[in-house]
């Protein structure tokens, strides 16, 4: 039972939350998978990130391209502020 006690702590420790950071993408799609209850805006900034980011991959013309948005895209879900997919530009 200690291990799981630490285990928890060391992601308590790491989310952004409890370092003054705000919540990003990747918080909430940890959020999603452990089976949290989501707000109607989390799932929204969720389901505009994924369309985003599917529609950026789309559209680069080559292989370079493509890996150089797929790493811009990892450091956005990983530090941005989830927030931000709620607006207007990142919506159908």
């Amino acid at each position: 039972m200690k291990l799981n006690s630490n285990i928890q702590n060391l992601n308590d420790f790491f989310t952004k939350k409890t370092i003054g950071g705000e919540a990003s993408i990747n918080d909430l799609r940890d959020k999603e998978f452990s089976g949290a209850h989501m707000s109607a805006e989390e799932k929204r900034a969720l389901q505009n990130y994924d369309n985003y980011r599917i529609s950026l991959l789309n559209a680069q013309d080559s292989d370079e391209a493509f890996h150089k948005a797929y790493r811009q895209l990892q450091v956005i879900a990983n530090l941005g502020d989830w927030k931000e997919f709620l607006k207007a530009d990142y919506s159908k």
